[in-house]
């Protein structure tokens, strides 16, 4: 009996001491749900505007904001494994109905850059908040979502100076699609 009990409570200690070591403070609990939020309603906000492009007539836009909405979600999901995983319990949320319309190509990535730069902020309060709290795990799982962000706001800086350079001229905005189109089928897909 004795060595059963030494067992049991050497099991216990160490459940608590893992528990201990890989739960989540509730406070980056909280702010890794608001991300999951922000990344779903960007997946929304990505489809609402592909599905916009697509009426327009430009594929390669369309095809484009598609894989980008696909991405965001996995952005998403990266964070609801990351939650569970360290004892946490990630919440899934209510869809928000994203703009039905935009003004025109330029605003689309306007409106895009605008989101990431939003999207932006809001990592780089949980990196602090990280820090503050000294949750070194997950500041290091969020290092890869400050890369991402960055590697997102260059391309929508480049998509919409492309833009601006093509202006108002049809042969352009044509050519501007095809070429996101093809440019998109040599891209490495995310992880």
């Amino acid at each position: 009996m004795g060595v059963v009990f030494k067992y049991n409570f050497i099991r216990i200690l160490k459940e608590l001491y893992l528990q201990k070591t890989i739960m989540l403070k509730a406070v980056i609990e909280k702010a890794l749900n608001k991300q999951i939020e922000l990344e779903a309603s960007s997946s929304q906000f990505y489809l609402s505007m592909a599905s916009w492009t697509e009426i327009q007539g430009l594929s390669g836009s369309s095809s484009f904001l598609y894989q980008h909405s696909d991405e965001e979600r996995e952005h998403m999901l990266k964070l609801v494994k990351f939650i569970n995983e360290r004892g946490g319990k990630a919440l899934i949320p209510a869809l928000i109905q994203p703009p039905k319309t935009f003004k025109s190509l330029t605003h689309v990535f306007e409106s895009l850059l605008e989101h990431e730069l939003n999207v932006t902020e809001s990592i780089n309060n949980i990196v602090g908040l990280c820090l503050q709290e000294k949750d070194f795990t997950t500041h290091n799982f969020m290092q890869w979502y400050v890369a991402e962000q960055l590697e997102e706001e260059a391309l929508a800086r480049t998509i919409i100076d492309r833009l601006n350079m093509i202006g108002n001229d049809k042969a352009g905005l044509y050519l501007f699609d095809r070429d996101l189109s093809n440019e998109m089928q040599h891209e490495p897909q995310l992880e």
